[in-house]
């Protein structure tokens, strides 16, 4: 799932309470940089279990991808679940899956009204595919439902076209526990909470430089020091020079979403389906807010531009997957950068002693950034050593300049690919319906032949045959035929007359 955009209730220039810079020297036991969903869901946690935290934020709370996400929420990784199992093998693939689960379970259990008002949850996400995977979908289904304990269910084309009207997309696995969010307000409730639970958020803070080294780390910023025991590096690109190293490790993907004006009536006629629509190949993700207004994110990018930009680019995409919508007016157009592993897991670990990561969140989901502020707290005062499964997903550079181009390279491609297989997808779909409508025409006129058929007829020779006149009479009962009444007769009935 692509971390992209906000709704339309708060809107990307919301303004978030003012929290102040770190202006004096500070000890705590953890220091979190980075104020993004990640880090506030360690801080929160650690802050609930005793522990006394500070929160680094070189900018806002949620300014960037953690601020501006489609609040999409469902179990599962970047990484497909067959690549998954292959990586790591199924029993360690099926634990790590179930910490994706309880991820889920946890922005539920805060993602409330009471905690958060106005964050407005609902259920249900549908993932569909744009060519007619039918087999491939079973054995995903089975994978998921057995083996990994996910409620899913398969919907075939007919019902997956009855709530979505358009022939771009085939078969969908429906997940009924997944629910979407209001991701703004989140992200602000998520640090409100956190403040509750005793953490102390510094904004506008960034990281001069880090001393690992020790017991007790150092940490220097434009205006203060600060001490701890551990850190938790929950940034994403934007960390800094003194952590460089880490950031090269993420390929910067900057994706970018579109909010329509009002539709009305017109759009739940196209769209039917209330919750989340992501597709296979991670290239579109919509859903409807506010009843009748289409929040929409598809473009990417490797470098930093201007969102506007992109309004006639999403337009064109609603367009080329709804026609019945035409050129929607678009309201707002905003987007965020986003981390993306070389491997397609994130980041979350322990790099040294007391030196923790929670990173690489980009096209993972939300589940993800609530699983690894739960596990390394967890770490961190419980000891619990789940972390290490993702060990096999260490930190690999990401191939600076050259893998920017690379990687946007390799997503055109893919943008590319996944167009000519739906193309090739429906054009398939379409010539078997032309086949099975000749087959229907053809069977209908035989039937018609066999059932009404031609009048009964006598045989051409019986027809072309005069019919003989009836023999004398004799006239008396007994008498002896004339002589020559024999061969008339026969004379007769051969026509010969």
């Amino acid at each position: 799932m692509s971390e992209t955009s906000t709704s339309a209730a708060d809107g990307p220039n919301e303004t978030s309470p003012s929290r102040d810079r770190l202006a004096f020297d500070l000890d705590v036991d953890i220091c979190v940089v980075g104020a993004g969903l990640a880090g506030l869901t360690v801080a929160r946690e650690a802050a609930r279990l005793g522990a006394s935290v500070a929160v680094l934020e070189g900018r806002k709370v949620g300014w960037n991808a953690s601020g501006h996400h489609l609040g999409t929420v469902l179990p599962g990784f970047g990484l497909p679940v067959a690549d998954l199992i292959e990586r790591v093998g199924r029993e360690n693939a099926r634990e790590l899956w179930a910490l994706s689960k309880e991820g889920v379970d946890y922005i539920r259990a805060t993602a409330t009204e009471d905690l958060i008002p106005g964050i407005s949850p609902s259920d249900g996400a549908l993932e569909v595919s744009n060519v007619d995977a039918g087999e491939s979908l079973i054995s995903r289904l089975q994978t998921l439902a057995e083996d990994f304990s996910t409620d899913v269910e398969g919907w075939q084309v007919e019902r997956v076209r009855s709530v979505l009207k358009t022939r771009r997309y085939f078969h969908g696995i429906y997940y009924p526990k997944a629910l979407q969010i209001d991701g703004r307000k989140y992200v602000h409730g998520l640090a409100a909470l956190a403040t509750q639970a005793g953490a102390r958020i510094f904004e506008e803070t960034p990281v001069v430089s880090i001393d690992f080294s020790g017991i007790r780390k150092r940490i220097v910023t434009p205006s203060a020091r600060l001490r701890a025991t551990h850190i938790v590096l929950a940034g994403n690109i934007h960390l800094g020079a003194p952590l460089k190293r880490l950031s090269d490790t993420l390929l910067p993907v900057w994706r970018y979403a579109a909010l329509t004006e009002p539709l009305g009536e017109r759009l739940s006629d196209v769209i039917g389906f209330s919750g989340s629509v992501v597709d296979s190949d991670g290239i579109d993700h919509f859903r409807i807010v506010d009843g009748d207004r289409l929040l929409w994110a598809s473009p990417e990018t490797t470098w930093d531009a201007r969102p506007k930009r992109f309004g006639a680019a999403v337009q064109r995409r609603i367009a080329t997957q709804f026609p019945q919508l035409g050129k929607v007016p678009i309201a707002d157009v905003f987007g965020g950068a986003v981390g993306v592993t070389v491997h397609g897991m994130p980041q979350i670990g322990q790099l040294r002693r007391g030196l923790w990561v929670a990173s690489g969140f980009g096209r993972q989901g939300l589940n993800t950034s609530a699983l690894a502020g739960q596990l390394i707290t967890r770490s961190i005062l419980w000891g619990d050593d789940r972390w290490r499964l993702f060990s096999p997903f260490e930190l690999v550079w990401a191939g600076g300049a050259t893998g920017r181009v690379a990687g946007h390279v390799i997503g055109l491609w893919a943008r590319g690919a996944s167009s000519a297989a739906g193309v090739l997808a429906r054009y398939r779909e379409g010539a078997r319906s032309r086949e099975r409508a000749r087959e229907a025409r053809l069977a209908e006129a035989n039937l018609k032949a066999g059932t009404r058929g031609p009048a009964p007829r006598r045989p051409l020779e019986a027809a072309a045959r005069p019919v003989s006149p009836p023999a004398p009479r004799q006239a008396e009962e007994g008498a002896e035929p004339h002589p020559h009444a024999s061969q008339e007769s026969e004379r007769i009935s051969d026509g010969r007359m």
